[in-house]
Formats: structure tokens, C-alpha cells, sequence
């Protein structure tokens, strides 16, 4: 059973933010993955299949980006998901925008979902992956109105790219494991 969680926020008005990356994610695996997000439970809209034999479980947290543990504890109680199988996708503002960094544990590096998940499953060691979002250029801004703001129309086109990388990293890290596709995108950026 693998579970690939994305953080983000719920509603419209959130959709395209920078925060949302890892929600846009999901949508993104869903489509090529063809496993529908249909459910709700678990604090989470969700939906499974299974691919060559391996049962996948695709989330997306509705407990806003503080509380994305809620949902990581729920799923992983709910449907016996091994630590080592699940990969959380998030946002990270210290990356450059475009980037791809897969990582099999760590901290939470100051991102909020991503504390919210250690204290609840209260464990470091899971896989995640980072997709950069860059941080704000020139004037001084407060970095949470940063994460809520939508992309440029510029920045949009790498996100687009980055996030169809990010599809082939996933499906890496579910036929080959972790250390595979971090081999393999790591290196990543995005121009």
C-alpha cells in the first residue's frame, strides 16, 4: 500500500497559490495514474486504485496547511500504510522555483504541514518531496502573503514543468523506491 499525500489548502481561492503545489500535485498523479479523487474521510479528500498489483491511495488534506497531520494520521492508521510508503509533496520556499528535492526522512524545515505531520505521526522518517516555490524577489514581503499569492504567468509555465517531473518522480519512487528517483531528480531545475 503506498499513500502519496499533498499538502495544500482547501477551496477555489486557494487553488493556485504557491502553498498549493503539492494539491495540484495530486491532481496531476490522479490524471496519470487514473485513480479518481472521489472520497471524503479522514480528513481528507481522497480516492485509491491499484497499479500491476500495488493498492495506491492519492490525499489531499482539508484541515488547511497547519493541521495537514490530522489527515496524514488518520490515513496511515485507516489503511495500514507502511511510513517507508507514504511520500509527502509540499512546497519549499528555500528551494529555487522549479526545483525537485526527494528525501527518504528530515525535519520539517519550518514548513507548517509538514510540522503538523511529525507531531502527529510523531516521526521524521518518511519519504518527501520538496518542490521549489523560490522566495520573494526584491522588496521586503511578509513570506505567508508570498505563499498565498497565485504564480506569475512566468512562473506558472516551470510550475507546469516541474510538476509533470514530479508525476515521473512519484511513479519512481513507487516502482523503484525512494533513493531511485531521488537519483534521478534531484538534480532538477527548472529554467
Amino acid at each position: 500500500m503506498f499513500l502519496f499525500l499533498g499538502l495544500g489548502n482547501p477551496g477555489p481561492k486557494y487553488l493556485f497559490t504557491r502553498h498549493n503545489v503539492g494539491f495540484r500535485f495530486i491532481d496531476r498523479l490522479s490524471r496519470a495514474l487514473k485513480i479518481p479523487l472521489y472520497k471524503a474521510g479522514y480528513h481528507s479528500f481522497w480516492g485509491s486504485g491499484s497499479i500491476n498489483g500495488v493498492d495506491i491511495i492519492l490525499a489531499k488534506p482539508m484541515t488547511y496547511m497547519n493541521n495537514s497531520g490530522l489527515a496524514a494520521a488518520a490515513l496511515v492508521r485507516k489503511f495500514g500504510v507502511d511510513l517507508s510508503s507514504m511520500l509527502v509533496v509540499y512546497d519549499d520556499l528555500d528551494l529555487p522555483l522549479g526545483s525537485l528535492r526527494l528525501r527518504p526522512q528530515g525535519g520539517s524545515g519550518g514548513h507548517n504541514g509538514m510540522k503538523s505531520i511529525i507531531f502527529h505521526l510523531q516521526t521524521e522518517s518518511f519519504p518527501r518531496m520538496r518542490i521549489g516555490i523560490g522566495r520573494p524577489q526584491g522588496e521586503v514581503r511578509d513570506v505567508i502573503d508570498y505563499v498565498l499569492e497565485e504564480f506569475t504567468p512566468a512562473e506558472e509555465e516551470v510550475v507546469e514543468s516541474v510538476l509533470t517531473h514530479s508525476t515521473e518522480a512519484a511513479k519512481i519512487f513507487l516502482t523503484d523506491g525512494i533513493q531511485a528517483a531521488m537519483n534521478r531528480f534531484n538534480h532538477l531545475q527548472q529554467k
